[in-house]
C-alpha cells in the first residue's frame, strides 16, 4: 500500500535527502523554541520518512478520509519530528514549524488531534499509543476494512505495563493489521535504557506474546520499507518491527549520548550539526548519483 503523499515509491537516495533536509529543518526549529526532544527526533526521522513517504495510505488533502491508515506516534516528546514530517508531507505549510511551542501555537509540545491535521491521537503519557492502536486495529477488525494501524514507541517507554497488556490482547484478536514499530535507540532521558530498566530481550518477548516479530536496521530505509510493506504473504497475527536506531542520529557529537534527550544546541552546535547534516546529505546523493 503506497501514500498518496508519493505517487510511487521513492529510492533510498531520495528517502534520504529528504530525512536528512527534514532533521536540519527540526534542528532549526529546536534551536528556535528552545525546547525540545531532539535526540528522539533523530532517532525516529528515518522511520517517520519510510512511513509518511512510501507505506502509508494518509491524504493531507483529506486527513480525515475513513479509509485512510492510522499512524500513531506513542512517544508523544517527539513530536517535533512528526510535526516536520507532516509538514513536508503537505499536511500544513512548512512555514508553520516556525510558531512551535510558541504561546498559543498549534504545534505544541506533544501532538493534539483538535489542532494539528494528520494526528489520530494525543499522546505524552508514555504507553497510551499502543492501547489506542489496539482499539483502533479492532475496530477496523470488526468492519472488515481494510486500512492499517502503524504505532511507533520507545524502548524506554516499553517499561509501562500498559504497552504489555496491549500486546496481549492484539495476539488473542490477531490483529494481522496492527504493527508497532520499536525505536530501539537504546537510550531515555537521563541514562541508557538498560541501566534504567532493561526490556531485552526484545524480539524473544514479542514473540513470546504472539507477534510477528521482525529486526531491522532502522536508518536502513530499504530495510524499513520491506519491513512496513504489506505486500507478501505473512502470518495472521500482529507485527512487531524491532527498529534499531542511534539517539541524535546524523550529528556525531549528538548520537548515542542520554543529554541530547531534551537538550537543546547552543548557536554554535546548531551550526556544527547543520554543517555535518548538510555534508552527509551531499555526500550520500554524490555516491547514488
Amino acid at each position: 500500500m503506497k501514500s498518496s503523499v508519493a505517487q510511487s515509491s521513492p529510492s533510498a537516495s531520495e528517502l534520504h535527502r529528504l530525512a536528512y533536509e527534514m532533521r536540519i529543518s527540526d534542528l532549526k526549529m529546536t534551536y528556535r523554541a528552545g525546547m525540545g526532544h531532539i535526540g528522539g527526533d533523530m532517532s525516529s526521522m528515518d522511520i517517520l520518512t519510510v512511513l509518511y513517504f512510501s507505506i502509508l495510505n494518509v491524504n493531507p488533502n483529506n486527513p480525515s478520509d475513513p479509509n485512510r491508515d492510522r499512524f500513531i506516534l506513542s512517544k508523544g516528546h517527539c513530536a517535533g519530528a512528526l510535526y516536520t514530517v507532516l509538514a513536508y508531507a503537505g499536511f500544513f505549510p512548512k512555514d508553520d514549524l516556525a510558531t512551535y511551542m510558541q504561546p498559543l501555537a498549534l504545534l505544541n509540545g506533544h501532538p493534539d488531534r483538535t489542532k494539528v491535521p494528520g494526528i489520530e491521537t494525543n499522546t505524552g503519557p508514555l504507553g497510551h499509543g499502543l492501547p489506542v492502536g489496539v482499539g483502533a486495529a479492532l475496530g477496523a477488525q470488526r468492519r472488515n476494512a481494510a486500512w492499517r494501524t502503524f504505532v511507533l514507541v520507545g524502548d524506554g517507554e516499553l517499561q509501562e505495563g500498559s504497552n504489555w497488556e496491549a500486546a496481549m490482547t492484539a495476539s488473542q484478536y490477531r490483529l494481522a493489521n496492527l504493527t508497532v514499530i520499536i525505536d530501539r535507540n537504546r537510550f531515555q532521558q537521563g541514562d541508557a535504557v538498560s541501566s534504567t530498566v532493561e526490556v531485552d530481550p526484545l524480539a524473544e518477548k514479542w514473540s513470546s506474546f504472539g507477534w510477528h516479530v521482525l529486526e531491522v536496521d532502522g536508518h536502513d530505509y530499504g530495510a524499513l520499507q520491506e519491513a512496513l510493506s504489506s505486500d507478501g504473504p505473512r502470518p495472521p497475527r500482529p507485527k512487531c518491527v524491532v527498529a534499531h536506531t542511534h539517539k541524535g542520529k546524523g550529528v556525531s557529537f549528538m548520537e548515542d549520548r542520554a543529554e541530547w534527550h531534551h537538550r537543546v544546541p547552543s548557536a554554535q552546535e546548531l551550526e556544527l550539526a547543520v554543517n555535518e547534516l548538510t555534508e552527509k546529505r551531499s555526500q550520500n546523493e554524490s555516491r547514488l548519483s
